[in-house]
């Protein structure tokens, strides 16, 4: 019940502008004026965009590092269980512990616990699956998959004060400042 009364009466303030100039160098000045919860909509990659606003390198080349080392250290480890301790089978006068032949299926486990990870772990940082986003109330936003580009700030920033902030969000010149509903 607490976490519910923590919840921002709405999600944030949305912009919307024309050109990817135009949401680009608005970006730039959201982020310096101390703005940091913030996201762009856009219907194509825009050149930058990330770096503007703030956007932070993803934690999934760390997970799947770790995948790939414990995909592969398992798969080895199970292959010398199996053949040293649990079933030791003495053929043709072969050492029990032969690596060379561990090398396949160490390389499959490998790649495929770190595929499994990453994409797993991709899913989780991007908070999926999320059938739903309060961006789709604001009935403009149609738009973005279209000719505009969007530019959100939301009600969870340190620096949010819904009349303040959308007075700097006219400043910056959109067509619209939207209010983004629950």
């Amino acid at each position: 019940m607490a976490e519910a009364e923590n919840i921002p009466p709405v999600y944030g303030l949305m912009a919307e502008f024309t050109s990817p100039d135009e949401l680009l160098t608005a970006a730039q000045q959201t982020y310096a004026a101390g703005y940091r919860r913030m996201d762009a909509y856009t219907p194509f990659p825009v050149e930058g965009l990330s770096k503007a606003i703030g956007f932070r390198r993803s934690g999934v080349p760390l997970i799947m590092l770790i995948g790939g080392i414990v995909g592969g250290g398992g798969g080895y480890l199970l292959q010398y269980y199996v053949s040293v301790i649990n079933y030791p089978l003495n053929v043709g006068g072969r050492p029990l512990h032969s690596w060379p032949a561990f090398i396949p299926v160490t390389f499959e486990l490998t790649v495929l616990i770190a595929a499994l990870a990453g994409a797993i772990g991709m899913l989780a940082l991007n908070g999926l699956p999320k059938p739903y986003h309060p961006v789709f109330n604001v009935e403009r936003f149609q738009l973005a998959s279209k000719d505009r580009f969007f530019l959100c700030i939301e009600a969870t920033d340190d620096q949010f004060d819904q009349a303040e902030t959308r007075r700097f969000l006219e400043s910056l010149k959109p067509l619209t400042v939207s209010s983004v509903e629950h």
